[in-house]
């Protein structure tokens, strides 16, 4: 299993938002697990989740182009970080690229 990620990442103002994608070797309608994980210089990678996100992030696949997406509103300087979509398949895990997004203040 292999993502390509699209682009989608990228520079943006604080309030702005950006859709990520990424498009999966496989059928995704076959994968159990997807998410995005985000990371930062120093920290370890953490799932895309929770109260840092919610209300403002949204996870969705389609499985017709088997891609995955995070569409990404009202964001903020916190959330500038590396952007992964994340696989696990037959308790294999697999990682994209990443992408790197930046939001300023």
């Amino acid at each position: 299993l292999r993502f390509s990620c699209r682009r989608g990442g990228g520079l943006v103002q604080a309030g702005g938002s950006l859709r990520l994608s990424c498009v999966s070797s496989k059928n995704t309608f076959d994968i159990n697990h997807m998410a995005w994980y985000r990371q930062t210089p120093g920290t370890a990678r953490e799932l895309v989740a929770g109260d840092a996100v919610k209300g403002r992030f949204t996870f969705s696949r389609d499985n017709t182009k088997n891609t995955v997406y995070l569409q990404m509103n009202d964001l903020t300087p916190e959330d500038t970080a590396v952007y992964y979509c994340y696989a696990c398949d037959r308790g294999t895990d697999y990682w994209g690229k990443g992408t790197q997004v930046t939001v300023s203040s």
